[in-house]
């Protein structure tokens, strides 16, 4: 009974969300608030016979790339943009790679997904592939050209391993923990001034270079935040240094599939085991914090797919809950016997056991400390 009442209301919500949305499209549409167009495109991944592509369709709201005296205010009004987005749905958009042509029409939030077999297998000389966007139909009428450049990462066959990280309080500091310090971090921070964790950036470029000196180990980022902060992630890992790789996001929106199931774990398990499905010869290390389900959902990964995680490292965020089920957790791994989750307060003892596991050279240990000792004093 109280799973019938849940789905009925859900139904409904969901029912009245859709009349809103159309509702308030065709108030948008009529005032001229449409215009102009972009597609924002998301870096993703793919093999050599298969790609797969993801982006959106929006309005243009002239969201500003940060600087590094952007004010509050300033800060405040580029995300206002960010989460007051207008999609386009039903917009057609074509996609060219090896002088073929896809098409494929964007969903009622503007998002669109293509999974593309290209005619010929791609030559790795490159860990990144570009592939052609052009917005060729939409409900909205077209003023100009729209065009756009999606990059799909495809690991080459010489990679050691890959990397799986978390971002937030993972990679910069976001205190996801606290609603009021999150949305402090989320709100009034920028690109420039989001902190990250001492040492990241060089313990980051150890793993990609690894031990075959190639520096092509590839990294994909998955977290819970919201597709609207792609721009602000993407600048913070390129100001920053850190390598790039697919942002694998979470959509907040109401529709069938996702309500009352899209939470923080359940999303994150099912980008991971894709990842993993795509490259069955490819084994991975897991990086993750202490402050959510990070550890839990990791734990669930090794289990389902014993053999293919190499290690996990655990930031810890000093909440004596969290540390004591995240300590837990790595006991039983241990007594498993299937793989080693270390909890570190500094990066650099991440970068110590990677080392000696044979995963990063050993002189990339003095590199990370350096590094964390300059990001200290910068920070101070």
């Amino acid at each position: 009974m109280k799973e019938e009442f849940k789905e009925n209301a859900a139904r409904a919500i969901l029912q009245a969300e859709d009349t809103f949305d159309s509702l308030a499209f065709k108030l948008k549409r009529r005032l001229g608030m449409l215009q102009p167009l972009q597609i924002l495109p998301y870096r993703s991944y793919g093999t050599e016979t298969r790609l797969y592509v993801k982006g959106r369709v929006l309005a243009d709201k002239g969201i500003t790339q940060s600087e590094q005296d952007d004010t509050l205010w300033e800060n405040l009004l580029n995300m206002y943009r960010r989460f007051e987005s207008n999609e386009i749905p039903n917009a057609r958009v074509q996609l060219n790679l090896q002088n073929t042509t896809y098409q494929i029409t964007t969903d009622a939030e503007g998002y669109f997904v293509l999974n593309i077999e290209p005619p010929k297998p791609l030559h790795l000389d490159n860990i990144w592939h570009p592939i052609e966007l052009e917005l060729t139909d939409a409900p909205v009428t077209l003023t100009e050209e729209v065009k756009a450049t999606a990059y799909v990462l495809v690991p080459p066959p010489d990679a050691e391993y890959g990397i799986i990280s978390d971002i937030d309080d993972t990679i910069v500091r976001t205190g996801s923990t606290s609603l009021l310090e999150t949305g402090r971090n989320v709100l009034l921070n920028n690109a420039h001034t989001r902190i990250p964790f001492h040492g990241v950036s060089q313990f980051y470029k150890a793993l990609q270079l690894g031990r075959n000196g190639k520096r092509n180990n590839p990294f994909f980022y998955v977290s819970s935040s919201p597709w609207n902060n792609y721009d602000l992630l993407y600048h913070f890992l390129e100001l920053n240094d850190i390598p790039q790789g697919p942002l694998l996001l979470r959509d907040f929106g109401l529709d069938k599939d996702k309500f009352l199931h899209s939470d923080h774990m359940s999303h994150k398990y099912k980008e991971i085991e894709n990842i993993l499905v795509t490259y069955p010869k490819l084994n991975f290390i897991l990086i993750g914090d202490s402050g959510q389900q990070d550890a839990d959902i990791y734990q669930e990964v090794v289990r389902k797919h014993p053999g293919r995680i190499m290690a996990i490292y655990i930031r810890d965020v000093n909440i004596p809950k969290r540390t004591k089920a995240v300590s837990t957790i790595a006991d039983e791994l241990k007594h498993d016997g299937e793989v080693e989750l270390v909890l570190v307060k500094e990066t650099a003892a991440a970068a110590k056991h990677a080392a000696s596991k044979g995963f990063i050279f050993t002189e990339q240990v003095q590199h990370v400390e350096k590094e964390a000792e300059l990001d200290e004093a910068r920070d101070k």
